[in-house]
């Protein structure tokens, strides 16, 4: 009996030694947890160019302030990672309809940053009243031609959007005397930054002491102009095939009234969801026109979507 006894406790410490050697294996210990963190992501301090500028304009990063301000930009947008990837991906599709217009009215090409900050390339809405990719405020869109009521808001028409953005910025140009307190103002607004200009006595947009949202929006513009233009340098992993392309389309000249948008989409084989996301200026589904204004509205080419 005293065997057995003997052979069984044997057993069962066997067991127990076997069950410690596996847990000491398997625990998930601090020291093991950190390695595998460590391993998994890193972050870093990231290394300011020393030659960055915006629309040829030079950054004054020897001052330190500057310096600490750009900084800030770099690393928000740099590991802001869903965001800087969305960014890229809508590039590829917009940056083709901004960038011959912008050539076209002599505005620097770096001005196509300054649509991704204000809207991210989306139809954005914002609290105040602006609309589009390159929010444009009411006022302004009527001002420089474009249509705006429930019914027709060009400010949606990113071609149109564009040519309106390069005259506020022409404009903006002349009065201040700089493309980069041009780009301020598009947020401050061109008597605003004047005026601050003026009591401050100061004649650069790095001189003046602006608020907080104004006060970052050039750097904004500067850091994902650095960032988009080297995605590798700034962690960022892609093929061409990830990011997004512009659907081919042809333009139908409609200068009649429309009354129902939705049986129009099907004569060209789409539906009416198919016919805003090409046509978001169009707010409703019809379209009044008792002046007869032409319109051009883009229909996709044919077997890019496929409708039930």
């Amino acid at each position: 009996m005293k065997i057995v006894e003997r052979f069984l406790a044997f057993v069962g410490l066997l067991s127990l030694c076997a069950l410690f050697i596996y847990a000491l294996q398997d625990a998930p210990t601090d020291e093991n947890f950190e390695k595998k963190l460590i391993n998994d992501y890193n972050v870093y301090a990231l290394q300011v160019p020393d030659d960055l500028n915006f629309a040829g304009e030079s950054v004054p990063l020897n001052n330190p302030d500057i310096y600490e301000r750009m900084d800030r930009e770099l690393l928000v947008n740099t590991y802001w990672q869903s965001n800087g990837l969305l960014m890229f991906k809508r590039a590829k599709k917009y940056f083709p309809v901004i960038e011959p217009i912008l050539k076209a009215h002599g505005v620097p090409d770096d001005f196509k940053y300054l649509a991704v900050i204000e809207s991210g390339l989306t139809n954005a809405v914002s609290p105040a009243g602006a609309r589009g990719v390159w929010q444009i405020m009411p006022a302004t869109a009527r001002e420089n031609g474009l249509e705006v009521n429930s019914n027709v808001d060009e400010r949606y028409n990113l071609e149109k959007a564009t040519h309106v953005a390069c005259k506020y910025l022409i404009e903006a140009k002349d009065k201040l005397g700089s493309w980069t307190l041009a780009a301020a103002s598009y947020n401050a607004g061109k008597s605003g930054v004047e005026r601050r200009l003026e009591e401050q006595e100061v004649s650069s947009y790095y001189d003046l002491l602006l608020g907080e949202e104004t006060g970052r929006y050039v750097f904004r513009i500067i850091a994902l102009k650095e960032i988009l233009s080297h995605p590798t340098k700034y962690g960022f992993n892609f093929r061409d095939k990830d990011l997004y392309n512009s659907v081919p389309t042809f333009k139908v000249e409609v200068d009649t009234v429309v009354t129902n948008f939705y049986k129009f989409a099907q004569e060209f084989g789409i539906n009416y969801k198919i016919l805003k996301l090409h046509n978001p200026w169009l707010r409703e589904p019809h379209l009044n026109n008792k002046s007869r204004k032409q319109y051009f509205i883009e229909i996709p080419q044919e077997g890019h979507y496929m409708v039930n």
